[in-house]
């Protein structure tokens, strides 16, 4: 489908290493946790007050993340905090556990009693005095005095103390979150239910401080996705591409964690919506005509980023390539036009929709009545997943689905991972793609209903494309919105930049 090829094909090529970056990774400051921990008692606080379902007393108990190993090995896997123990209070390390009296307002860290010979193999046995300032809490014990601490500074002694957990469902992965648990528990009052929706919404709307390491990721990763277009070259491997990715943000960002495994997908694999996985690990070789579909996100400091860049390998867009590519550009551009706070997700899916398929009724791709397509769902068949979701420090960052909020049930529409209205400080994908996916186009080519739609001639054409996907973070403000990432997405500017010209380009 291409020409003009940017290697010879031959032995496998080997991309240059980038070799400089404009940024330099920031110190994140504590009090970030702090205001963290501050609204979820300014949260829990009003709730009580106006529901006088709770007293205001007792104690919210989270339970940090625990080291894993390969299965039966002594293998540790590199760790990585639970995402809400993460948001509270920012602890690097494994085995703790975190508290906020609600009453007093007061934090209180539990950290792992650990065995002398830690030194010897993992480094200092830090005192407890050592969290307290690291982490800016008021107190710290460890783990092993849970129980005890708790019911000493409880202040109702008459009464068991009241245990908020964390337990609740998280949307997008049907999984639910893991309460606190201890030995003694049977000592406590308990309560399921309170924490998990007024904490999961905490996390919806971000502070000034969350939303400048966002942006940190979103620099990286705009950077890194910049050095994988200008390296890439027919011959090499997809996991070649990858690897650029990962050294750069390591190297350059100090950005130890991806916010997800990548997915680095060239030719007809770009029509894999999850690509990268065990069973298809980034290791076709790239070929002269490929589109490559490059969706990779650093995370800094707990906080992400989910960045998709679409482009040919050859560095050069073929006519069939730029049809596709400009459709999703165009409703990726008309989302960002109109999203502003009180705007549905719902409807913004639905101009990407419109905006590709017009696209495509223009080029004979697909025939008819847009409006019509849209009443039977063809907006699905080209693009099966939602137009994005909320990102914080979990990719799919939960509150997607508040409480009376239903999941659509139509095609396409169901795979939409929040349908709330828009408010400032979301941070929100807007990912719109473009797919020819044989498992979808044959049902929808045979259904009486949307068979009509389809330009069967033109659609073979297309038949190994593959698929664009364009994807940026965008925050929400308070007249519009703003676009985090900063990458090439003109044709022209992604074919300067593939060349060597700078970014951003000049005048």
């Amino acid at each position: 489908m291409g020409s003009g090829a940017r290697g010879d094909g031959g032995d496998l090529a080997m991309a240059s290493p980038p070799s400089s970056s404009t940024l330099s990774p920031p110190v994140v400051p504590m009090d970030l946790h702090v205001s963290n921990r501050r609204k979820l008692l300014d949260s829990l606080r009003h709730h009580f007050a106006a529901s006088s379902s709770r007293p205001s007393h007792g104690f919210v108990l989270l339970q940090g993340g625990e080291e894993q190993t390969r299965y039966c090995t002594d293998h540790l896997e590199l760790f990585r905090q639970e995402s809400y123990f993460a948001y509270l209070f920012g602890v690097r390390e494994p085995g703790f556990y975190g508290a906020i009296d609600i009453s007093t307002g007061k934090s209180i860290l539990f950290a792992p009693r650990l065995p002398a010979d830690y030194a010897v193999w993992l480094g200092e046995i830090k005192p407890l005095s050592y969290f307290k300032e690291s982490y800016m809490v008021d107190l710290v014990y460890y783990v092993d005095e849970l129980k005890e601490t708790l019911e000493n500074l409880f202040e109702e002694k008459e009464k068991k103390p009241l245990l908020f957990l964390l337990h609740g469902l998280n949307t997008d992965s049907n999984n639910y979150s893991k309460p606190a648990k201890f030995e003694g528990m049977e000592s406590f009052e308990i309560d399921w239910t309170t924490l998990h929706p007024i904490l999961t919404e905490c996390r919806v709307l971000k502070s000034e401080q969350e939303l400048a390491i966002i942006q940190y990721a979103n620099d990286v990763s705009s950077e890194a996705h910049i050095q994988v277009m200008r390296n890439a070259k027919v011959g090499m491997k997809e996991y070649q591409l990858e690897s650029i990715f990962l050294h750069h943000i390591y190297m350059y960002g100090g950005c130890r964690h991806c916010s997800y495994t990548c997915i680095c997908a060239t030719g007809n694999n770009s029509s894999v919506l999850h690509y990268g996985h065990a069973a298809a690990p980034n290791d076709k070789a790239l070929e002269d005509g490929d589109m490559a579909l490059m969706d990779m996100g650093a995370e800094y400091s707990f906080y992400g980023s989910d960045i998709t860049c679409s482009f040919p390998i050859n560095g050069k867009f073929t006519k069939d390539q730029t049809i596709i590519y400009n459709a999703v550009l165009q409703a990726h551009n008309n989302v960002i036009s109109s999203m502003r706070p009180g705007v549905s997700w719902v409807n913004m899916h639905k101009l990407a929709e419109k905006t590709i398929l017009e696209a495509l009724n223009k080029e004979g791709i697909v025939q008819g009545n847009v409006e019509e397509m849209m009443a039977e769902r063809v907006g699905a068949v080209f693009m099966p997943h939602g137009l994005g979701h909320l990102l914080g420090i979990d990719t799919h960052d939960p509150g997607g689905y508040a409480e009376g909020l239903e999941r659509p049930k139509e095609p396409g529409l169901r795979s939409l991972r929040t349908v709330r209205e828009l408010q400032k400080g979301m941070v929100i994908t807007v990912e719109p793609g473009c797919y020819f996916i044989e498992a979808l186009l044959i049902p929808a080519s045979e259904n009486p209903a949307t068979a009509k739609f389809f330009n069967h001639e033109k659609l073979e054409k297309f038949k190994k494309f593959g698929g664009v996907r364009i994807e940026s973070d965008v925050c929400v403000t308070a007249e519009g919105c703003r676009n985090m990432t900063n990458c090439p997405r003109e044709t022209w500017e992604i074919e300067a930049v593939m060349v060597g010209a700078p970014w951003p380009l000049k005048q």
